[in-house]
């Protein structure tokens, strides 16, 4: 006997059955409607055209035109997808459509009353006067239409109400989205905007009600418990102002992701998240020169030393969307590699000769490598950056950022490198510790073998990137996790900030706008106080952890400097980035002995050891 057929298997039918069914009756609506629509404007036409005199009609032709027109309207309508589900019903693209629609139907329309029907009571004119009518009365339907099924996908009433900061484009698309989502969280109750060209816009209904000042007055009168902030290039500095208006204000802070983030996948606009640490001290938008980048990047052979670490594996990541010919990972530390590997590739299987395990302390290695693979732009990341541990062992320092950055330049020099992108600090910029003047000596290095060649050879320099392993946000949160104390060097410390993403951005555009031995910096806007980090991160924990002040270490500063004296501050090619020049060290002037002697660092490093 056969085996009826497991319902799963006739689900997937039924299902499409119902979409099917659902479609044909849309359509069928909507081809009622027009049909309506041009029944109405051809006798209101006849009406007017007449001036009301009704005995002057001829009935039974106008009824023969309103029929013909009805089934040019089908044909018509078919053609042009107005009832195929091409378009969202009210839509913009439906309304385009809809002018090319009435349009055909009124000029056949006109000829087939020109030839049967004139001279028979119906006008030359009828079908000019009826074809506005008609497309005001088919657009005011599907409006309506598009009313009614929007009111059924509002919020429900339990749903928080929430200002939105931007009237722009995303704010725009923010308040349609959570309008129309009805298992959203929130619902829209008013627009923010500082622009006063926006000071009357309505957004389906929902009213400017002011700038980022009435914050306190809008959220009294609008019962808002949220606020949503919609501009994605918005800074940390204006994110900072935000913050502390919202809590005045008892409002919890929602932000979409930065720019950059939206323009490569829009579907990140419905993100909405909470208000992060990493928003109110390293949100630094970039706007991208992508003709210069994809100029020196595609089709050329990359390689990326330090590609491991945080910087290093992220730049691989957005390199590779630049279409280079081929992308080399070079790292001494074959987990991060594997990382690296898996975040671009897809895989971690490290057979492949896109991921090279090598020490930048190695020059015959380095030679090898670039003699084999001859790559065309090379990314300089691979280096020691921890301060305070530098202090103790300035030697390692010296071996890596020093002596590594050397190697890896004649290594390239040797190849023909034509574009080299050294990774610098902010802290080279006046260097008072053992990690600033080795990076300082590698900026040297780098403008001298850009003299020595005449190719661009560059470095970038900017301030402590959030997120990378060691760095401050993940230190603070591991003492706040463990119950404190949190540990700060002084209360008046301040210090530049910017993610990791924003920090490669800018190494990427470096690499195409730069010339020869120059260094880049980023403007950066103003220092962060660490204080304040350290109280907001511990307030958004929920915990109380005492703050216990341990004093600045040797060589740190209480502020850091993004230009050093004499290094100039031009901004030729774009309004967020300077172009400073340092001056040239040839390898041949390095004393290692004087170096460490004259930053007076054996004494306390030995201190520090014992």
């Amino acid at each position: 006997m056969d085996q009826p057929k497991p319902a799963a298997k006739r689900t997937p039918s039924r299902t499409l059955k119902q979409r099917l069914d659902h479609a044909f009756a849309a359509s069928g609506l909507l081809f009622l409607c027009d049909a309506f629509a041009w029944t109405v404007g051809i006798l209101a036409a006849l009406v007017l055209r007449y001036d009301f005199e009704l005995q002057r009609i001829h009935w039974g032709w106008a009824v023969v035109l309103i029929v013909a027109v009805v089934l040019l309207q089908l044909l018509a309508g078919w053609l042009f997808w107005l009832y195929r589900g091409r378009y969202e019903t009210g839509g913009f693209d439906e309304v385009k459509a809809l002018v090319f629609d009435v349009f055909a139907v009124m000029a056949v329309g006109w000829v087939i009353a020109y030839l049967l029907a004139y001279g028979q009571g119906i006008p030359r004119s009828t079908m000019i006067i009826a074809a506005p009518i008609s497309f005001t009365l088919m657009a005011a339907a599907r409006y309506l239409i598009r009313l009614s099924t929007e009111n059924k996908m509002k919020p429900k009433a339990d749903a928080e109400r929430a200002l939105i900061y931007g009237a722009g484009y995303l704010g725009n698309q923010t308040v349609k989205r959570l309008i129309t989502d009805h298992a959203g969280v929130s619902t829209p109750v008013g627009l923010l905007d500082d622009d006063p060209n926006k000071a009357n816009l309505e957004v389906r209904g929902v009213r400017v009600l002011g700038g980022l000042d009435d914050l306190a007055a809008a959220a009294a009168d609008t019962r808002a418990t949220t606020l949503i902030v919609c501009i994605g290039d918005a800074d940390a500095s204006l994110m900072r102002r935000v913050d502390q208006l919202a809590d005045r204000a008892g409002l919890k802070v929602q932000v979409l992701p930065p720019l950059e983030q939206i323009l490569q996948n829009s579907s990140v606009v419905n993100e909405v998240r909470e208000l992060s640490i990493e928003d109110l001290i390293g949100r630094h938008p970039v706007r991208l020169e992508t003709a210069s980048i994809a100029e020196y990047l595609q089709d050329r052979v990359v390689l990326v030393t330090g590609a491991g670490g945080s910087i290093g594996s992220e730049l691989a990541r957005q390199l590779a969307k630049f279409a280079p010919r081929e992308l080399i990972l070079l790292d001494r530390d074959e987990t991060s590699l594997q990382a690296a590997q898996l975040a671009i590739s897809g895989h971690g299987l490290l057979d492949t000769n896109d991921v090279v395990l090598a020490d930048i302390r190695d020059a015959a290695a380095l030679n090898q490598i670039f003699a084999e693979r001859r790559p065309e732009v090379v990314f300089h990341t691979a280096a020691l950056k921890h301060l305070p541990m530098l202090e103790q062992y300035p030697d390692e320092a010296w071996k890596t950022n020093v002596l590594g950055t050397l190697n890896v330049l004649q290594a390239a020099r040797s190849v023909g490198v034509s574009t080299f992108v050294n990774i610098s600090t902010d802290k080279a910029a006046n260097p008072t510790s053992v990690l600033g003047h080795s990076k300082r000596v590698a900026e040297k290095l780098t403008a001298w073998m850009a003299q020595e060649t005449g190719e661009r050879y560059l470095s970038v320099r900017f301030g402590n990137v959030i997120g990378s392993r060691g760095s401050m946000l993940p230190t603070f949160r591991s003492l706040i996790e463990s119950g404190g104390p949190l540990t700060v060097t002084h209360p008046d410390v301040t210090r530049f900030f910017m993610t990791i993403p924003e920090a490669c951005q800018l190494v990427i555009q470096a690499g195409g706008i730069g010339r020869q031995g120059e260094v880049l910096i980023l403007d950066m806007g103003e220092p962060v106080k660490i204080l304040d980090v350290a109280k907001r991160m511990i307030a958004q924990s929920g915990k109380q952890v005492e703050i216990v002040f341990t004093g600045l270490r040797h060589g740190e500063k209480l502020h850091e400097e993004l230009v050093a004296a004499g290094e100039g501050d031009e901004r030729p090619f774009h309004s967020k980035i300077t172009h400073a020049h340092v001056d040239t060290m040839s390898p041949e002037t390095l004393d290692h002995a004087g170096w460490v002697a004259r930053m007076n660092l054996t004494a306390e490093a030995g201190e520090r050891v014992q």
